[in-house]
Protein backbone atom coordinates (compact mmCIF):
# COMPACT_ATOMS: atom_id res chain seq x y z
CA UNK A 1 0.00 0.00 0.00
CA UNK A 2 1.28 3.43 -1.06
CA UNK A 3 -0.45 5.27 1.30
CA UNK A 4 1.20 5.50 4.70
CA UNK A 5 0.03 7.82 7.90
CA UNK A 6 0.77 11.40 8.00
CA UNK A 7 3.20 10.92 10.27
CA UNK A 8 5.09 9.83 7.67
CA UNK A 9 4.03 12.60 5.69
CA UNK A 10 5.99 14.45 8.78
CA UNK A 11 8.55 12.22 9.68
CA UNK A 12 11.71 13.82 10.24
CA UNK A 13 10.25 17.83 10.34
CA UNK A 14 11.47 17.49 14.36
CA UNK A 15 15.29 16.56 13.43
CA UNK A 16 17.23 14.23 11.83
CA UNK A 17 16.14 10.63 12.47
CA UNK A 18 13.53 11.41 14.28
CA UNK A 19 9.51 10.19 13.97
CA UNK A 20 6.43 11.90 15.02
CA UNK A 21 3.77 9.49 15.35
CA UNK A 22 1.76 12.40 16.45
CA UNK A 23 1.80 14.70 13.17
CA UNK A 24 -1.07 13.09 11.92
CA UNK A 25 -3.72 14.82 13.53
CA UNK A 26 -1.78 17.95 13.88
CA UNK A 27 -1.46 18.81 9.69
CA UNK A 28 -5.20 17.75 9.65
CA UNK A 29 -5.92 19.93 12.72
CA UNK A 30 -4.32 22.64 10.68
CA UNK A 31 -6.36 21.76 7.20
CA UNK A 32 -9.08 19.53 7.75
CA UNK A 33 -10.81 20.36 4.26
CA UNK A 34 -7.81 19.56 2.49
CA UNK A 35 -8.25 16.98 -0.18
CA UNK A 36 -5.30 15.25 1.68
CA UNK A 37 -7.09 14.52 4.65
CA UNK A 38 -10.63 13.45 3.57
CA UNK A 39 -9.81 9.74 4.35
CA UNK A 40 -8.02 10.11 7.54
CA UNK A 41 -3.74 9.67 6.45
CA UNK A 42 -2.09 12.27 4.32
CA UNK A 43 0.22 10.60 1.62
CA UNK A 44 4.08 10.56 2.42
CA UNK A 45 4.51 12.53 -0.52
CA UNK A 46 3.47 15.84 1.23
CA UNK A 47 7.00 16.61 2.79
CA UNK A 48 8.97 13.84 1.72
CA UNK A 49 10.44 11.96 -1.27
CA UNK A 50 11.35 8.75 0.58
CA UNK A 51 11.28 9.34 4.14
CA UNK A 52 12.82 10.72 6.11
CA UNK A 53 14.26 12.87 2.53
CA UNK A 54 11.99 15.80 2.42
CA UNK A 55 10.71 17.75 -0.61
CA UNK A 56 11.00 21.07 -1.41
CA UNK A 57 8.00 21.85 0.80
CA UNK A 58 9.70 19.64 3.54
CA UNK A 59 12.09 21.88 3.33
CA UNK A 60 10.38 25.12 3.94
CA UNK A 61 8.29 23.65 6.76
CA UNK A 62 11.85 22.42 8.45
CA UNK A 63 13.22 25.75 7.73
CA UNK A 64 9.78 27.58 9.75
CA UNK A 65 9.88 24.83 12.68
CA UNK A 66 10.85 25.83 15.58
CA UNK A 67 14.30 27.17 14.28
CA UNK A 68 15.86 28.70 17.91
CA UNK A 69 15.17 25.29 18.91
CA UNK A 70 17.62 22.19 19.59
CA UNK A 71 16.38 19.32 17.96
CA UNK A 72 15.29 16.75 17.92
CA UNK A 73 12.30 18.57 19.33
CA UNK A 74 9.67 16.42 22.10
CA UNK A 75 6.56 15.96 20.84
CA UNK A 76 5.03 18.26 22.75
CA UNK A 77 7.54 21.14 21.38
CA UNK A 78 6.93 19.55 17.40
CA UNK A 79 3.08 20.00 18.49
CA UNK A 80 2.98 23.48 19.85
CA UNK A 81 5.26 25.02 16.95
CA UNK A 82 3.92 22.90 13.70
CA UNK A 83 0.88 24.94 13.30
CA UNK A 84 2.78 28.40 13.04
CA UNK A 85 5.31 26.74 10.72
CA UNK A 86 2.83 25.64 8.50
CA UNK A 87 1.23 29.08 8.51
CA UNK A 88 4.78 30.66 7.41
CA UNK A 89 4.96 28.98 4.33
CA UNK A 90 1.64 29.38 3.07
CA UNK A 91 1.81 31.78 1.25
CA UNK A 92 5.74 30.74 -0.20
CA UNK A 93 5.47 28.62 -3.76
CA UNK A 94 7.59 25.89 -3.11
CA UNK A 95 7.82 24.09 -6.34
CA UNK A 96 7.45 27.20 -8.08
CA UNK A 97 4.28 26.91 -10.87
CA UNK A 98 3.26 29.81 -9.81
CA UNK A 99 0.52 28.76 -7.09
CA UNK A 100 1.08 29.17 -2.95
CA UNK A 101 1.49 26.34 -0.77
CA UNK A 102 -1.82 27.07 1.01
CA UNK A 103 -3.91 26.76 -2.66
CA UNK A 104 -2.57 23.83 -3.74
CA UNK A 105 -3.30 22.10 -0.53
CA UNK A 106 -7.01 22.97 -0.33
CA UNK A 107 -7.12 22.37 -4.07
CA UNK A 108 -5.51 19.00 -3.72
CA UNK A 109 -2.62 19.68 -5.90
CA UNK A 110 1.25 18.79 -4.91
CA UNK A 111 2.62 21.93 -3.11
CA UNK A 112 6.35 20.36 -4.09
CA UNK A 113 5.14 19.00 -7.48
CA UNK A 114 5.66 21.35 -10.45
CA UNK A 115 3.48 19.69 -12.55
CA UNK A 116 0.58 19.05 -10.32
CA UNK A 117 -0.85 22.60 -10.18
CA UNK A 118 -4.55 23.59 -10.00
CA UNK A 119 -7.09 24.22 -12.70
CA UNK A 120 -7.53 27.89 -13.69
CA UNK A 121 -10.99 28.55 -15.68
CA UNK A 122 -13.38 26.34 -16.85
CA UNK A 123 -13.09 23.04 -18.10
CA UNK A 124 -12.03 22.86 -21.79
CA UNK A 125 -14.36 20.84 -24.02
CA UNK A 126 -12.48 17.83 -26.16
CA UNK A 127 -12.00 19.05 -29.63
CA UNK A 128 -9.75 15.69 -30.23
CA UNK A 129 -10.28 13.18 -32.88
CA UNK A 130 -11.78 10.50 -30.13
CA UNK A 131 -14.68 12.91 -28.87
CA UNK A 132 -13.76 12.43 -25.44
CA UNK A 133 -15.79 14.74 -22.89
CA UNK A 134 -12.83 15.55 -20.84
CA UNK A 135 -15.25 17.15 -18.08
CA UNK A 136 -17.47 15.13 -17.15
CA UNK A 137 -17.96 10.93 -16.84
CA UNK A 138 -18.15 9.81 -20.25
CA UNK A 139 -20.04 6.42 -20.17
CA UNK A 140 -18.29 5.40 -23.94
CA UNK A 141 -14.68 5.90 -22.51
CA UNK A 142 -15.64 3.79 -19.47
CA UNK A 143 -16.73 0.94 -21.49
CA UNK A 144 -13.60 0.82 -23.59
CA UNK A 145 -11.36 1.49 -20.48
CA UNK A 146 -13.12 -1.79 -18.49
CA UNK A 147 -12.81 -3.92 -21.54
CA UNK A 148 -9.10 -3.35 -21.05
CA UNK A 149 -8.69 -3.46 -17.51
CA UNK A 150 -11.16 -6.46 -17.18
CA UNK A 151 -11.72 -8.22 -20.56
CA UNK A 152 -8.46 -8.10 -21.69
CA UNK A 153 -8.93 -6.75 -25.32
CA UNK A 154 -10.63 -3.61 -26.81
CA UNK A 155 -14.37 -3.96 -27.43
CA UNK A 156 -15.01 -4.63 -31.34
CA UNK A 157 -16.44 -1.74 -33.13
CA UNK A 158 -19.89 -3.45 -33.75
CA UNK A 159 -19.49 -3.47 -29.66
CA UNK A 160 -18.82 0.02 -29.80
CA UNK A 161 -22.23 1.17 -32.13
CA UNK A 162 -24.71 -1.13 -30.19
CA UNK A 163 -22.97 0.33 -26.96
CA UNK A 164 -23.42 4.28 -28.06
CA UNK A 165 -26.87 3.36 -29.49
CA UNK A 166 -28.46 2.35 -25.99
CA UNK A 167 -30.85 4.71 -24.23
CA UNK A 168 -29.78 3.77 -20.80
CA UNK A 169 -25.77 3.40 -21.20
CA UNK A 170 -25.12 3.01 -17.76
CA UNK A 171 -26.98 0.22 -17.34
CA UNK A 172 -25.35 -1.39 -20.31
CA UNK A 173 -22.21 -0.36 -18.85
CA UNK A 174 -22.79 -2.69 -15.37
CA UNK A 175 -23.66 -5.32 -18.01
CA UNK A 176 -21.00 -5.06 -20.26
CA UNK A 177 -18.52 -5.55 -16.55
CA UNK A 178 -20.73 -8.48 -15.57
CA UNK A 179 -19.52 -10.24 -18.79
CA UNK A 180 -15.87 -9.17 -18.24
CA UNK A 181 -16.03 -10.40 -14.58
CA UNK A 182 -16.62 -14.05 -16.05
CA UNK A 183 -13.61 -14.04 -18.10
CA UNK A 184 -10.67 -16.23 -18.27
CA UNK A 185 -8.92 -13.21 -18.12
CA UNK A 186 -10.09 -11.94 -15.29
CA UNK A 187 -10.57 -15.08 -12.73
CA UNK A 188 -8.52 -17.78 -14.40
CA UNK A 189 -5.27 -18.94 -13.53
CA UNK A 190 -2.25 -16.63 -14.59
CA UNK A 191 -5.28 -14.04 -14.63
CA UNK A 192 -5.81 -10.87 -13.29
CA UNK A 193 -7.11 -11.00 -9.96
CA UNK A 194 -4.61 -14.07 -9.81
CA UNK A 195 -1.98 -12.12 -9.89
CA UNK A 196 -3.24 -9.57 -7.61
CA UNK A 197 -2.24 -12.02 -4.88
CA UNK A 198 1.31 -11.60 -5.74
CA UNK A 199 2.42 -9.27 -3.70
CA UNK A 200 0.33 -11.15 -0.90
CA UNK A 201 1.25 -14.76 -0.97
CA UNK A 202 5.06 -13.90 -2.25
CA UNK A 203 5.81 -17.19 -4.32
CA UNK A 204 9.41 -18.84 -4.55
CA UNK A 205 9.59 -21.32 -7.58
CA UNK A 206 12.71 -23.30 -5.99
CA UNK A 207 10.39 -24.03 -2.90
CA UNK A 208 7.28 -24.89 -4.35
CA UNK A 209 5.80 -28.24 -4.32
CA UNK A 210 2.98 -29.80 -6.54
CA UNK A 211 3.02 -29.34 -10.13
CA UNK A 212 5.90 -27.57 -11.74
CA UNK A 213 8.26 -27.97 -8.02
CA UNK A 214 11.14 -26.98 -7.57
CA UNK A 215 14.51 -28.25 -6.32
CA UNK A 216 13.12 -28.29 -2.59
CA UNK A 217 9.51 -28.66 -2.52
CA UNK A 218 8.16 -27.85 0.62
CA UNK A 219 4.52 -25.80 0.28
CA UNK A 220 2.74 -25.73 -3.04
CA UNK A 221 1.25 -21.83 -3.24
CA UNK A 222 -1.49 -22.42 -5.82
CA UNK A 223 -3.56 -23.64 -2.87
CA UNK A 224 -3.07 -20.05 -1.93
CA UNK A 225 -3.86 -18.59 -5.13
CA UNK A 226 -7.26 -20.56 -5.79
CA UNK A 227 -8.33 -19.51 -2.17
CA UNK A 228 -7.90 -16.13 -3.02
CA UNK A 229 -9.28 -15.76 -6.39
CA UNK A 230 -12.12 -17.28 -4.81
CA UNK A 231 -12.72 -14.59 -1.67
CA UNK A 232 -13.00 -11.96 -4.35
CA UNK A 233 -15.17 -13.35 -7.33
CA UNK A 234 -18.40 -13.95 -7.02
CA UNK A 235 -20.76 -12.78 -4.37
CA UNK A 236 -18.50 -13.97 -1.48
CA UNK A 237 -17.27 -11.96 1.16
CA UNK A 238 -13.98 -10.99 0.38
CA UNK A 239 -13.25 -11.34 4.23
CA UNK A 240 -13.07 -14.78 4.06
CA UNK A 241 -9.14 -14.14 2.97
CA UNK A 242 -8.73 -13.61 6.19
CA UNK A 243 -11.06 -15.58 7.95
CA UNK A 244 -12.32 -18.74 6.06
CA UNK A 245 -11.98 -22.12 7.66
CA UNK A 246 -11.81 -23.92 4.23
CA UNK A 247 -9.67 -24.37 1.45
CA UNK A 248 -10.03 -24.16 -2.55
CA UNK A 249 -9.33 -26.30 -5.41
CA UNK A 250 -8.71 -25.26 -8.95
CA UNK A 251 -9.97 -27.51 -12.18
CA UNK A 252 -10.10 -26.46 -15.63
CA UNK A 253 -7.26 -24.52 -17.74
CA UNK A 254 -6.28 -25.63 -21.24
CA UNK A 255 -9.68 -24.08 -23.05
CA UNK A 256 -12.04 -25.21 -20.08
CA UNK A 257 -13.33 -22.30 -17.65
CA UNK A 258 -11.25 -22.58 -14.19
CA UNK A 259 -13.66 -23.73 -11.75
CA UNK A 260 -12.57 -23.12 -7.87
CA UNK A 261 -14.03 -25.48 -5.39
CA UNK A 262 -14.44 -25.17 -1.74
CA UNK A 263 -13.52 -28.29 0.66
CA UNK A 264 -12.67 -28.70 4.31
CA UNK A 265 -10.73 -31.68 5.31
CA UNK A 266 -11.26 -33.33 8.57
CA UNK A 267 -7.79 -34.17 10.30
CA UNK A 268 -4.96 -35.56 8.26
CA UNK A 269 -7.41 -36.21 5.28
CA UNK A 270 -5.54 -34.32 3.12
CA UNK A 271 -2.61 -34.80 4.28
CA UNK A 272 -3.22 -38.51 3.47
CA UNK A 273 -5.10 -38.10 0.23
CA UNK A 274 -2.61 -35.14 -1.45
CA UNK A 275 0.91 -36.51 0.07
CA UNK A 276 3.36 -34.57 2.77
CA UNK A 277 4.69 -32.36 -0.15
CA UNK A 278 1.26 -30.91 -0.85
CA UNK A 279 -0.87 -31.20 2.06
CA UNK A 280 -2.55 -28.59 4.27
CA UNK A 281 -2.69 -29.64 8.22
CA UNK A 282 -4.10 -26.83 10.04
CA UNK A 283 -7.13 -28.45 12.03
CA UNK A 284 -10.66 -26.09 11.32
CA UNK A 285 -10.46 -24.80 14.42
CA UNK A 286 -7.80 -23.02 13.61
CA UNK A 287 -8.13 -21.92 10.56
CA UNK A 288 -7.26 -17.88 9.79
CA UNK A 289 -7.57 -18.00 5.80
CA UNK A 290 -4.53 -17.52 3.95
CA UNK A 291 -2.77 -16.93 7.39
CA UNK A 292 -2.45 -20.97 8.22
CA UNK A 293 -2.12 -21.79 4.62
CA UNK A 294 0.52 -24.11 4.62
CA UNK A 295 2.86 -21.60 2.08
CA UNK A 296 2.85 -18.93 4.25
CA UNK A 297 3.54 -21.07 7.75
CA UNK A 298 6.39 -22.31 5.82
CA UNK A 299 7.61 -19.47 3.99
CA UNK A 300 6.76 -16.78 6.55
CA UNK A 301 7.36 -18.25 10.25
CA UNK A 302 10.04 -21.57 8.66
CA UNK A 303 12.41 -22.02 11.66
CA UNK A 304 11.43 -19.22 14.09
CA UNK A 305 10.08 -19.03 17.82
CA UNK A 306 8.67 -15.41 17.54
CA UNK A 307 7.64 -15.49 13.64
CA UNK A 308 7.68 -11.31 13.40
CA UNK A 309 8.32 -11.46 9.90
CA UNK A 310 4.86 -13.20 9.49
CA UNK A 311 2.94 -10.73 11.43
CA UNK A 312 4.78 -8.10 9.56
CA UNK A 313 4.40 -9.83 5.96
CA UNK A 314 0.28 -9.97 7.41
CA UNK A 315 0.13 -6.52 8.42
CA UNK A 316 1.61 -5.39 5.32
CA UNK A 317 -0.28 -7.30 2.76
CA UNK A 318 -3.98 -7.44 4.25
CA UNK A 319 -3.78 -4.33 6.00
CA UNK A 320 -1.46 -1.46 4.29
CA UNK A 321 0.67 -1.03 7.13
CA UNK A 322 4.88 -1.37 6.40
CA UNK A 323 6.23 -1.09 10.01
CA UNK A 324 9.59 -0.96 8.79
CA UNK A 325 8.23 2.40 7.26
CA UNK A 326 6.78 3.10 10.77
CA UNK A 327 3.30 3.10 9.10
CA UNK A 328 0.46 1.75 11.77
CA UNK A 329 2.59 2.05 14.85
CA UNK A 330 0.25 0.90 18.50
CA UNK A 331 2.77 0.90 20.76
CA UNK A 332 1.79 -1.44 24.24
CA UNK A 333 2.85 -0.36 27.45
CA UNK A 334 5.24 -2.35 28.57
CA UNK A 335 6.09 -4.20 25.11
CA UNK A 336 8.43 -5.27 23.77
CA UNK A 337 9.67 -7.93 26.75
CA UNK A 338 12.08 -9.84 23.95
CA UNK A 339 10.80 -12.95 25.03
CA UNK A 340 13.43 -14.44 22.79
CA UNK A 341 16.30 -12.53 23.58
CA UNK A 342 16.91 -10.52 20.79
CA UNK A 343 17.93 -7.24 21.70
CA UNK A 344 14.57 -5.58 20.87
CA UNK A 345 14.31 -3.23 23.77
CA UNK A 346 17.31 -1.65 22.48
CA UNK A 347 15.68 2.55 22.52
CA UNK A 348 16.68 2.51 18.22
CA UNK A 349 14.19 -1.09 18.22
CA UNK A 350 11.99 -0.24 21.07
CA UNK A 351 9.53 1.89 19.39
CA UNK A 352 8.68 -0.39 16.38
CA UNK A 353 8.63 -3.57 18.48
CA UNK A 354 6.25 -1.97 21.16
CA UNK A 355 3.56 -2.31 18.21
CA UNK A 356 5.12 -5.81 16.36
CA UNK A 357 5.71 -8.08 19.05
CA UNK A 358 2.53 -8.05 20.58
CA UNK A 359 1.32 -8.46 16.64
CA UNK A 360 3.57 -11.56 16.66
CA UNK A 361 2.30 -13.38 19.74
CA UNK A 362 -1.07 -15.05 18.13
CA UNK A 363 1.16 -16.56 15.04
CA UNK A 364 3.70 -17.49 17.85
CA UNK A 365 1.62 -21.06 18.02
CA UNK A 366 1.58 -22.50 14.68
CA UNK A 367 4.54 -24.94 13.41
CA UNK A 368 6.54 -23.44 9.93
CA UNK A 369 9.36 -25.95 9.29
CA UNK A 370 10.19 -27.44 12.39
CA UNK A 371 12.73 -25.45 14.52
CA UNK A 372 14.34 -25.70 18.24
CA UNK A 373 15.56 -28.88 19.70
CA UNK A 374 13.68 -32.30 20.57
CA UNK A 375 12.03 -35.11 18.90
CA UNK A 376 10.48 -34.22 15.47
CA UNK A 377 7.11 -32.46 15.44
CA UNK A 378 4.88 -32.09 12.66
CA UNK A 379 5.18 -29.04 10.28
CA UNK A 380 2.50 -26.29 9.43
CA UNK A 381 0.14 -26.73 11.97
CA UNK A 382 -1.46 -25.34 15.36
CA UNK A 383 0.69 -26.69 18.65
CA UNK A 384 -0.12 -24.95 21.47
CA UNK A 385 3.23 -26.37 22.70
CA UNK A 386 5.46 -25.29 20.45
CA UNK A 387 7.79 -23.26 22.15
CA UNK A 388 8.94 -25.50 24.72
CA UNK A 389 11.10 -26.67 21.77
CA UNK A 390 12.98 -23.24 21.95
CA UNK A 391 14.01 -23.06 25.14
CA UNK A 392 17.93 -23.97 24.52
CA UNK A 393 17.81 -22.20 21.47
CA UNK A 394 16.15 -19.24 22.24
CA UNK A 395 15.86 -18.28 25.73
CA UNK A 396 14.38 -19.88 29.04
CA UNK A 397 12.20 -17.12 28.72
CA UNK A 398 10.40 -18.46 24.83
CA UNK A 399 7.72 -20.39 26.88
CA UNK A 400 6.51 -16.86 29.39
CA UNK A 401 5.44 -15.57 25.51
CA UNK A 402 1.62 -15.49 26.04
CA UNK A 403 -0.78 -16.13 22.84
CA UNK A 404 -2.90 -13.03 23.00
CA UNK A 405 -1.41 -10.36 21.36
CA UNK A 406 -2.50 -6.48 20.39
CA UNK A 407 -4.48 -5.27 17.00
CA UNK A 408 -4.68 -1.49 16.36
CA UNK A 409 -3.79 -1.63 20.51
CA UNK A 410 -6.53 -3.81 21.50
CA UNK A 411 -6.33 -7.36 23.09
CA UNK A 412 -6.97 -10.73 20.90
CA UNK A 413 -7.13 -13.31 22.00
CA UNK A 414 -5.36 -15.76 19.70
CA UNK A 415 -4.25 -16.05 15.62
CA UNK A 416 -8.28 -16.64 14.53
CA UNK A 417 -9.36 -12.98 16.58
CA UNK A 418 -6.17 -11.26 14.91
CA UNK A 419 -7.82 -12.31 11.87
CA UNK A 420 -11.60 -11.85 12.45
CA UNK A 421 -10.41 -8.43 13.98
CA UNK A 422 -7.98 -7.28 11.15
CA UNK A 423 -10.72 -8.55 8.91
CA UNK A 424 -13.83 -5.91 10.34
CA UNK A 425 -11.22 -3.36 10.26
CA UNK A 426 -11.22 0.18 8.16
CA UNK A 427 -7.85 -0.61 7.38
CA UNK A 428 -8.62 -3.87 5.43
CA UNK A 429 -11.46 -2.25 3.46
CA UNK A 430 -8.84 0.21 2.81
CA UNK A 431 -6.41 -1.80 1.30
CA UNK A 432 -8.78 -3.97 -0.65
CA UNK A 433 -10.12 -1.24 -2.58
CA UNK A 434 -6.79 0.09 -3.02
CA UNK A 435 -5.48 -2.77 -4.83
CA UNK A 436 -8.27 -2.89 -7.23
CA UNK A 437 -7.95 1.11 -7.41
CA UNK A 438 -4.41 0.82 -8.43
CA UNK A 439 -5.08 -1.81 -10.87
CA UNK A 440 -7.93 -0.09 -12.54
CA UNK A 441 -6.36 3.16 -12.32
CA UNK A 442 -2.83 2.46 -13.20
CA UNK A 443 -1.94 4.60 -9.58
CA UNK A 444 -2.70 5.39 -6.01
CA UNK A 445 -5.81 8.03 -5.68
CA UNK A 446 -4.99 11.37 -6.21
CA UNK A 447 -5.35 13.88 -3.09
CA UNK A 448 -8.24 15.19 -5.70
CA UNK A 449 -9.52 11.48 -5.79
CA UNK A 450 -9.63 10.85 -1.98
CA UNK A 451 -13.08 11.82 -1.32
CA UNK A 452 -14.10 8.87 -3.99
CA UNK A 453 -11.81 6.29 -2.92
CA UNK A 454 -13.04 6.58 0.75
CA UNK A 455 -16.68 6.48 -0.75
CA UNK A 456 -15.37 3.25 -2.05
CA UNK A 457 -14.03 1.33 0.62
CA UNK A 458 -16.63 2.29 2.73
CA UNK A 459 -18.99 1.43 0.79
CA UNK A 460 -17.13 -2.16 0.82
CA UNK A 461 -17.76 -2.11 4.63
CA UNK A 462 -21.82 -1.40 4.05
CA UNK A 463 -23.74 -1.07 1.24
CA UNK A 464 -21.58 -3.72 -0.59
CA UNK A 465 -21.37 -6.18 2.21
CA UNK A 466 -17.68 -7.39 1.44
CA UNK A 467 -18.29 -8.58 -2.08
CA UNK A 468 -15.51 -7.19 -4.15
CA UNK A 469 -17.63 -7.65 -7.37
CA UNK A 470 -19.95 -5.25 -5.91
CA UNK A 471 -17.48 -2.20 -5.14
CA UNK A 472 -16.03 -2.48 -8.68
CA UNK A 473 -20.01 -1.60 -10.36
CA UNK A 474 -19.64 1.35 -7.67
CA UNK A 475 -15.80 2.23 -8.88
CA UNK A 476 -16.63 2.29 -12.74
CA UNK A 477 -19.25 5.11 -12.22
CA UNK A 478 -16.46 7.49 -10.37
CA UNK A 479 -15.12 10.39 -12.15
CA UNK A 480 -11.93 8.78 -11.34
CA UNK A 481 -12.37 5.93 -13.70
CA UNK A 482 -14.97 7.56 -16.39
CA UNK A 483 -13.45 11.26 -16.82
CA UNK A 484 -10.71 11.11 -19.92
Amino acid sequence: MTRTLAAMALLALAGPATAKPVAPSAFCAAYPEAPACASGPALCETCHTAPPGRNVYGVQIEQALAPAEDRPLSDADFLDALPDALTAVETLDADGDGFDNLEELLTGTGPADPRSRPVVGDCPRSVAANGWDVCNFDPVYAFRKLHLDVCGHSPTRDAIAAFEAEDDRLAALHTALDACLETEWWRGKDGVVWNLANRKIAPLKSIKSGDGAGDIPLADYNDDYAFFVYTQTDDRDVRDVLTGRYYVSRTGGGGAPTVYTPFNPAGLDDFNNRGQTVGQLVFEPFRAGLLTHRWFLMSQIMFTALPRTAAAQAYRAFLGYDISRLEGLFPVEGEPQDYDDRGVTAPECARCHSTLDPLTYPFSRYEGIQGGTGSFRLPFRYNSTRLEAFTETDSPRIIETPEEGRLFGEPVADLIEWARVAADSEAFARATVLDYWKLMMGESPRPEEQAEFETLWRGLMTTHEYRVERMLHALIETEAYGVP
